[in-house]
């Protein structure tokens, strides 16, 4: 694998499809058993060069802009679900064009659109995200409930007057999380929006869900799926992201220069910012084949971004030669 790396051109993402479909099969194994459907996140992975693999197992992807559907739609042919805090007026149109579902975050938005979905010609299921207040990510960030949220309606402000014409509820609460979490998740839901659950086609448990690591939990996720088609008849929809490529792929970075103050810096040719920005948002330290903590091998280095962004630094490292541009 290593001289295949070598010989990319860099930088680059490289994915290992037998890695891939490994988790592909995992996932496909859950949907086998309990009758959801599996959507791609595709913000969390949209190498569609993968796409044809990756519909021979899901069920679909799921975007969060227009541009994401298209390529949804164009290069997988699937189910093309959508989801945004607003929709804008003149891409709606498209966006209908595209989607079979439609999640709106509120009722004010699902009241601007609803005629043009009744009017659009074809079958689009629409639903509304509901906040349940409750999530365990400790970064705020990423955590869809922290206080004063902007995503999804809380309890507080549901308009149950104005559920004709929805066909599901969706809820996303969770980031690289294990199905316990989704469990104790679920008893929150249901008890605060079980009675408009009951009314539903279907239900969307959303994304974060980490079913490929080692130690996740299938059997618990397989529960709390049969859970609600067992107790509500609904159809269940999971949207995980990273969970599909988890593992699987490399991106390839060379080397450009090496300056010092007071420690040795790389400079690469790759970004946190432009190409993982989780390292800087999460933060998230990536592996590096061959590297270690810092100080853990003889030569240690901070490896830096291209731009010009100050804070574009990936990590300190160190290895078992030293660095030299090229490498």
């Amino acid at each position: 694998m290593k001289e295949i790396l070598k010989s990319c051109p860099s930088p680059c993402y490289v994915v290992d499809e037998r890695l891939l479909e490994n988790n592909l099969k995992i996932l496909h194994s859950v949907q086998e058993r309990t009758g959801c459907s599996i959507l791609l996140a595709l913000k969390g992975f949209s190498m569609f060069s993968t796409f044809p693999l990756v519909g021979k197992y899901l069920k679909g992807i799921t975007a969060s802009s227009l541009f994401e559907a298209k390529l949804g739609y164009e290069k997988m042919g699937k189910e093309v679900h959508i989801y945004s805090p607003a929709y804008m007026e003149e891409e709606f149109d498209e966006i209908i064009k595209y989607c079979d579902h439609i999640v709106f975050n509120s009722f004010e938005q699902w009241r601007r659109y609803k005629d043009k979905v009744k009017n659009a010609g074809k079958k689009v299921e629409c639903g509304i995200r509901i906040n349940p207040e409750y999530s365990e990510i400790e970064v705020d960030i990423y955590n869809p409930c922290y206080k004063n949220s902007r995503l999804g309606v809380t309890l507080a402000n549901f308009e149950p007057e104005e559920l004709d014409g929805i066909d599901g509820i969706h809820f996303h609460t969770m980031c690289e999380q294990n199905s316990d979490t989704l469990e104790r998740t679920i008893k929150v839901v249901d008890e605060k929006f079980g009675q408009y659950i009951k009314n539903m086609k279907w239900i969307n448990l959303g994304g974060g869900h980490h079913i490929t690591r080692s130690d996740y939990d299938i059997e618990r996720l397989i529960k709390s799926i049969m859970y609600f088609k067992d107790k509500y008849g609904v159809d269940v929809y999971l949207e995980p992201g990273e969970a599909i490529a988890l593992n699987t792929g490399f991106l390839v970075a060379k080397v450009l220069d090496i300056v010092n103050n007071d420690m040795e810096i790389a400079i690469l040719d790759t970004s946190a910012a432009c190409h993982m920005p989780d390292v800087l948002e999460m933060p998230y330290r990536p592996e590096i084949i061959g590297a270690g903590k810092p100080d853990d091998k003889k030569y240690t280095y901070r490896l830096g971004g291209l731009t010009c962004l100050a804070g574009d630094v990936i990590g300190d490292y160190s290895f078992d030669e030293p660095l030299k541009p090229g490498d």
